[in-house]
């Protein structure tokens, strides 16, 4: 069972949602909400206002992982530096802890939680509804998208480290192989003396 910390990372609104679970078992929702910061505000406030607000949710959820949605190039740049600035503070509060942060984009949470990388906000929010057994679907859509972000990384994250530990442990097995091979291995030398 893991606790995953998942951030929609935003300067107005930043989602933040707490999963737990594991791979093929039941996921329980032990939290959801959203850190707001005035628009109008300078931007050192805001980003401080987003850090306070993350230190308060990892005081209380305690999470063993902190998945955050990876920045991905929009039109607005505007938009796009404050999401990015948002997703840096996330990494750093759980970084500062020694709280593993994993990045996912947004087509491998929709594929994760509705089987397809394109499915429209309405479908992600139905979904997450449904996984998790809420009354009812977690708003604002921030929330919700940070509850996916939680749920993609409980049902992709084990695999994916299983696969980088086999990958690693995959080329580090010939290297000692081939280097005990090279000590055991004796070639007779011409004209040495038996």
């Amino acid at each position: 069972m893991v606790r995953v910390l998942g951030v929609d990372p935003g300067l107005t609104r930043c989602g933040v949602g707490v999963v737990e679970g594991a791979p093929g078992r039941p996921l329980r929702m032990a939290g959801v909400g959203v850190v707001r910061t005035p628009a109008d505000a300078e931007i050192g406030q805001r980003l401080l206002q987003v850090e306070r607000g993350l230190e308060a949710w990892l005081d209380e959820h305690r999470p063993d992982l902190v998945a955050v949605e990876r920045v991905f190039a929009q039109h607005n740049v505007r938009t796009v530096m404050g999401t990015a600035q948002a997703s840096a503070v996330a990494m750093l509060c759980a970084t500062r802890r020694g709280i593993p942060v994993t990045l996912h984009t947004p087509s491998e949470v929709k594929a994760a939680v509705t089987g397809s990388g394109r499915a429209d906000k309405a479908q992600v929010t139905a979904m997450v509804q449904r996984l998790l057994r809420l009354d009812a679907p977690p708003k604002p859509a921030d929330a919700a998208d940070a509850l996916a972000l939680a749920i993609c990384h409980i049902w992709r994250g084990g695999a994916t480290n299983r696969l980088e530990a086999a990958v690693q442990a995959a080329r580090t097995t010939p290297r000692a192989a081939s280097a005990a091979s090279l000590k055991t291995r004796t070639t007779p030398v011409r004209g040495s003396v038996r």
